[in-house]
């Protein structure tokens, strides 16, 4: 009976802690410090390429496709425009290699807007990181798939005859460009894919800028074959640009004028769809 009694003693003398105290405690406790802008992006990043370790077939369109391209248009249109094989894909290859990693930037909107629809990024918004960090995270991932389409190209066109001029450092500083300009231009497709609420319309939408965009260019051709109202176009535009500066870097020339453009363009893209990108974003 005494033991009884002593623990019931005890049991009323116990004062349950009061909610400030614990909230003190827990208040005074060291947090760990918040993630870097950096580190954060690099995160979502490597994300991006664990995805892409889950489901290979992702990197369909970074293999297959690009030596789907180089073949193609280079035996279908090397006699007829060209006289040879050889003679055309001097020309073609950093054209088409322009191109298809061009072409490949679209499926980042198609990426986010998937994501969006399994709420993931609900979930982003409420980690305490620097707000645009999921968004770079993607397109840092998305150039790794780049410079994996302009290696497979790249190999594929010397198999068949390609050979630069310029070297290593001109197919070194030729892709870096590349890259740059496929980071920046992949603004577009973030921003549809925030603003439009099915994959199939990121997709849809996506065609109809970037088919035009990416043939009305000197990719193929000299613009100087073209009528005088649509060489105004193709000699403006920012895929031409690249496509001059990557040929001429990887000839070993040096392009300052077209250079001086895709940085200008680049910049462009970022600043101005970025911001709408982030704008949209917030207010997801």
């Amino acid at each position: 009976m005494s033991t009884v009694a002593t623990k019931e003693t005890e049991d009323r003398s116990f004062t349950a802690p009061r909610a400030e105290d614990l909230a003190a405690l827990l208040v005074a406790k060291d947090r760990p410090p918040r993630p870097s802008a950096l580190s954060a992006s690099l995160t979502f990043g490597w994300r991006a390429m664990l995805k892409i370790k889950h489901v290979p077939e992702q990197l369909f369109d970074v293999t297959a496709f690009p030596v789907m391209m180089v073949l193609m248009y280079t035996y279908l249109f090397g006699g007829a425009l060209a006289g040879s094989v050889d003679a055309y894909i001097q020309f073609l290859l950093p054209g088409i290699l322009v191109m298809s990693v061009v072409m490949i930037t679209m499926y980042t909107g198609v990426a986010i807007n998937t994501d969006i629809d399994k709420g993931v990024f609900d979930r982003f918004r409420t980690l305490p990181i620097w707000r645009p960090a999921p968004m770079v995270g993607y397109l840092l991932g998305d150039v790794v798939r780049y410079f994996i389409a302009s290696v497979v190209m790249l190999t594929v066109g010397v198999v068949i005859g390609y050979r630069p001029d310029g070297g290593a450092t001109g197919i070194l500083l030729g892709i870096a460009l590349l890259m740059l300009f496929s980071f920046a231009f992949s603004w577009i497709w973030t921003m549809f894919g925030l603003m439009l609420r099915s994959e199939k319309s990121v997709m849809g939408v996506s065609m109809m800028v970037i088919f035009p965009l990416t043939f009305l260019s000197n990719v193929f051709v000299d613009p100087r074959t073209m009528p005088g109202w649509l060489q105004a176009f193709v000699n403006n535009s920012p895929v031409t640009h690249l496509a001059t500066a990557v040929r001429e870097l990887m000839a070993g020339s040096w392009p300052a004028a077209d250079f001086a453009w895709t940085l200008g363009w680049s910049a462009a893209f970022v600043l101005v769809f970025g911001a709408v990108t982030m704008r949209l974003y917030n207010r997801k």
